[in-house]
């Protein structure tokens, strides 16, 4: 989830393990711990993309260093307050817990995490896009007004409790809405007797109301959408040729397979004159319409002058979002047109 989020998240976990004990420094220590998983995004500095997008959401949100770092961590913040008000156990649960829901709750994103690390599998629900404001608004709202009562107030518990709760509620209602999604996008692929090997579906951005699908068949893949405010179920599926063999011999550097591998098999391979594309499509498209052939993560491939292949990822404008969140909008009110 985005920063905001597993701040909010960290916050209100340090809040239930010492609130009543240490007051807001629980919450502080809390969104510290929240925050940390994040920092191997710092890889992009030093590494190439390709090699950063593979270590993001690796080692750093995994149990086992959930598990090495809170006790240290709970060592270290027991060193700063030398007092009796929580002890090094009670730090460290407290730093555990900020540590732990936060891979937990990525697990539910398009991306998913590496729980198992050091094992690759990688748990991805795809339920919830990576920022919902009505998953985090309200947990935001009941953190902030908990602050405000002494540690010691029953209120504090109280809100601390609500907002966790609610967003918990949110989440099982975007599991059902999925599910509810998916049904749909399965009728639509029976009734137009459309042969498939595995479908995907997962949230657009910013919301729980409009969905997407990925559809692999054979030759293809099909993206089609679905708004729980559409006047009909009929779905339009879009069709992007795999094109895997305009690879050719690349598909053997090991460039290509870490690629594919990172793509989860979720590949297309654009050509447009000498230049070659390889589109990522877990991550969808960056346009909500059946014409629009640009996705969020596309790499151009080409061999520099040493005769290495590069994956050059491709440049996303900023200027393209706000066209992008008017369609969205009028595409999640039910407008397929």
């Amino acid at each position: 989830m985005d920063s905001l989020t597993q701040i909010v998240l960290g916050a209100a976990m340090g809040e239930a393990a010492l609130g009543k004990k240490v007051g807001n420094k629980a919450m502080l220590w809390g969104a510290v711990a929240g925050t940390i998983p994040d920092l191997d995004v710092l890889s992009k500095f030093f590494v190439d993309p390709i090699t950063a997008n593979e270590l993001h959401r690796g080692f750093s949100h995994s149990i086992i260093f959930c598990i090495i770092a809170a006790p240290i961590l709970g060592w270290m913040i027991a060193k700063i307050y030398k007092n009796k008000e929580a002890d090094w156990k009670g730090w460290s649960w407290l730093m555990f817990l900020g540590l732990f829901t936060h891979p937990i709750l990525d697990a539910f994103t398009t991306w998913g995490t590496q729980l198992f690390w050091p094992f690759d599998y990688k748990v991805s629900f795809k339920n919830i896009f990576v920022i919902d404001p009505l998953y985090t608004i309200p947990f935001l709202v009941f953190v902030i007004i908990a602050m405000f009562y002494n540690r010691t107030h029953p209120k504090r518990k109280l809100f601390n409790n609500l907002g966790i709760l609610i967003s918990s509620l949110y989440m099982i209602i975007t599991l059902v809405l999925q599910r509810n999604a998916w049904f749909t996008f399965w009728t639509n692929l029976e009734n137009q007797h459309i042969t498939y090997q595995e479908i995907q579906t997962r949230p657009t951005p910013l919301n729980s109301i409009l969905w997407s699908a990925n559809i692999e068949t054979k030759d293809s893949f099909l993206i089609g959408y679905y708004s729980l405010f559409d006047k009909d179920d009929y779905i339009n599926f879009s069709e992007f040729p795999k094109n895997h063999h305009f690879l050719g011999a690349m598909k053997n550097d090991p460039l290509i397979i870490r690629l594919i591998k990172l793509s989860e098999g979720w590949y297309t391979i654009e050509k447009h004159d000498d230049h070659l594309f390889f589109n990522d499509l877990r991550f969808g498209q960056l346009e909500i319409d059946s014409e629009s052939k640009k996705f969020a993560f596309s790499y151009e491939l080409f061999y520099d002058k040493d005769g290495i292949l590069v994956a050059k990822e491709r440049e996303r404008k900023m200027g393209e979002a706000s066209p992008l969140l008017q369609k969205l909008f009028h595409r999640i009110l039910g407008n397929k047109s």
